[in-house]
């Protein structure tokens, strides 16, 4: 009786397709996990016992709270919607639990709550075959977006208030997915099962390298690592450093044609990350395919600050960086006129540089290209939420005592504006289900943060988030009260449709604040695939539509779209401005000697 009863329990397992465990290798498995979990608790202990903690997580959890409390404000003060939002939950379950019985007894019901066909999460079959499971996606659904809707219908919040709170109840809400726990996912459980526990020991070892990797902190790996090393199969088009200063390193690239543009182009990457996003191998190369169009380019690769840079501010990154750079390229080619690009921050600093030229009467910079840039705040989206007084004091008492903002701060805040693609997926992934991630080149760059001057980051912060001075006319460099409608030369702006961090709308506000002929381009997919979209790919399409006027989305509704790159839409823009050419130019061949090989040194500086 015994063994039927057995056989009957592994044919039962067999058929719901659960595996059955190796009792005793399971059992050392999780011996085993709790050994590794003792490393993670020392690998976050070690930095407190030596008073070497990281400060901030502390603040945003007092800013969540209050917000939140905020929100809790507004129901408790009206008993009645406190009720009636209850009522709406309760029918919500309720309809829920009556389907579950219906189907139970044999019944095709349709679901309650389904996930955005967008919302990976739920792919595994289980999550709609398995009742059980089934059961709890829909709760789960079910909860997170009556809790968003709680915020969306408190009453007298103010805008900031409200999108804040919709961001933490997002964030909440991610982190209590089912999908990131064993018990609650049949893929995790699956898994876990087939492997007598395995996964968790790899898992909880990673987690463990993790912690201090991030120094008393989780640094979510997001690829491998190892796979890449910059210079050698990143960042590895040919060029010279030419010039160093306190804040940069100008690279000059190497030709690869026999004659080139007259003009040179500069290029001004963002300081939040590295520059060879623009550089990461051959085929996805902005550079490279430049530099193969017959183009001289020349980039800025910005130090990774530390204590020393804490007073470098916006006029400093003016002045010894783009200024530098066009004292440098004269030096190098003679040539006194050049065309630049700004990239993101980097494109923000290029606009406020133009205003202050524009001001002075300053005119070798002849065209403008701004890659995902916003001159205008107004419209800035959901990173903004990190943006009001209270929390920028917060960060700037942290900053007074280092120096710099510790480059992970930003990483986790880009991060948190995909929560599900960009944090919970890699961790299940990897502490899980004990899968190493694969090299990806694009998540090794965004792994590999840099740190902000103190003086830098408060200036944008306040000036540019907060204040939006720039496109009001209102913000001081230099002494200067600066003007973008004196910004009389050629401008392509480029803003892409899914950004999360300069959205299409807020660049076409800033397309408007401009004096001078405007290209806007909309590029399909978000801030960095949309730029990093090389022609050879055909993979993403853009859009034209010619005088940014109206709305953004009454442009867009009129605009023609185009498939694939828009790199040689952008080029024939460029070239047509200033097609005289010349014999091509050798970096350290002329009055500068080369100081190191590209990408240089600083690029290597890590956090």
């Amino acid at each position: 009786m015994g063994r039927q009863g057995d056989d009957r329990s592994k044919e039962a397992a067999g058929a719901s397709g659960t595996p059955t465990p190796d009792l005793d290798q399971f059992a050392q498995n999780m011996g085993r996990l709790f050994e590794e979990y003792g490393k993670v608790t020392a690998a976050y202990l070690k930095p407190l016992e030596r008073g070497q903690a990281k400060t901030g997580q502390a603040d945003e959890a007092s800013d969540m709270v209050k917000t939140l409390g905020r929100v809790a404000e507004r129901w408790v003060n009206d008993p009645a919607k406190i009720i009636e939002a209850q009522a709406s939950l309760t029918g919500e379950f309720f309809n829920l639990w009556s389907a579950a019985l219906k189907r139970a007894a044999g019944e095709e019901v349709a679901p309650v709550a389904e996930p955005d066909k967008r919302d990976t999460r739920f792919k595994d079959p289980d999550w709609s075959n398995h009742p059980t499971f089934d059961f709890i996606k829909q709760a789960y659904l079910i909860g997170s977006r009556w809790a968003e809707t709680m915020v969306d219908k408190a009453d007298d919040l103010d805008p900031h208030t409200r999108n804040k709170a919709r961001f933490y109840i997002k964030q909440i809400a991610s982190a209590l997915s089912p999908t990131n726990f064993v018990a609650t996912n049949p893929e995790l459980l699956r898994e876990t099962l087939e492997q007598n526990g395995e996964n968790l020991v790899r898992g909880m070892k990673m987690l463990a390298e993790d912690v201090e990797a991030g120094g008393g902190e989780l640094k979510i790996r997001q690829s491998d690592a190892q796979s890449f090393a910059v210079g050698v199969n990143i960042a590895t088009t040919p060029g010279k450093v030419i010039f160093r200063n306190e804040i940069m390193e100008l690279i000059q690239y190497a030709p690869s044609t026999p004659q080139v543009l007259k003009r040179p182009l500069l290029i001004v990457p963002p300081w939040i990350n590295k520059f060879y996003i623009l550089d990461l191998n051959a085929e996805k190369s902005f550079i490279r395919w430049c530099v193969a169009q017959g183009l001289t380019v020349f980039c800025i690769s910005w130090v990774n600050p530390d204590a020393r840079h804490a007073g470098k501010d916006f006029e400093s990154y003016m002045r010894e960086g783009i200024f530098a750079a066009l004292d440098t390229i004269e030096e190098a080619t003679g040539e006194k006129k050049v065309s630049a690009i700004g990239y993101c921050v980097g494109g923000t600093l290029l606009g406020v540089t133009l205003a202050y030229m524009a001001a002075i009467g300053d005119k070798r910079i002849e065209s403008a290209t701004f890659f995902t840039t916003q001159v205008d705040f107004s419209k800035a989206g959901e990173l903004s939420v990190f943006v009001d007084e209270e929390q920028i004091r917060a960060i700037e008492e942290q900053m007074a005592k280092t120096g710099f903002l510790d480059g992970s701060r930003m990483s986790g805040a880009f991060n948190m504006l995909r929560p599900n693609d960009l944090i919970w997926s890699y961790a299940v992934n990897n502490y899980l289900k004990g899968k190493a991630p694969a090299p990806f080149d694009l998540l090794y760059w965004n792994a590999d943060s840099t740190r902000m001057p103190a003086a830098n980051h408060s200036f944008y912060l306040r000036n540019c988030y907060l204040d939006n001075k720039l496109s009001r006319g209102e913000m001081v460099i230099g002494g200067k009260m600066l003007d973008l409608k004196a910004v009389k030369i050629p401008v392509y702006n480029l803003a892409t449709r899914e950004d999360h961090i300069a959205p299409a709308p807020s660049v076409f506000i800033g397309s408007q604040c401009f004096g001078g002929p405007v290209e806007h381009v909309v590029a399909g997919s978000g801030h960095i695939a949309g730029v990093v979209n090389p022609p050879a790919k055909v993979k993403y399409q853009y859009w034209t539509g010619g005088p940014v006027k109206g709305s953004y989305e009454s442009w867009m509704d009129k605009a023609q779209e185009h498939p694939g790159s828009w790199w040689p839409h952008w080029f024939a823009w460029l070239e047509a401005q200033a097609p005289k050419k010349v014999a091509a130019r050798e970096p350290g061949g002329g009055k500068l000697k080369a100081l190191a090989d590209a990408p240089g040194t600083y690029v290597k500086v890590k956090v």
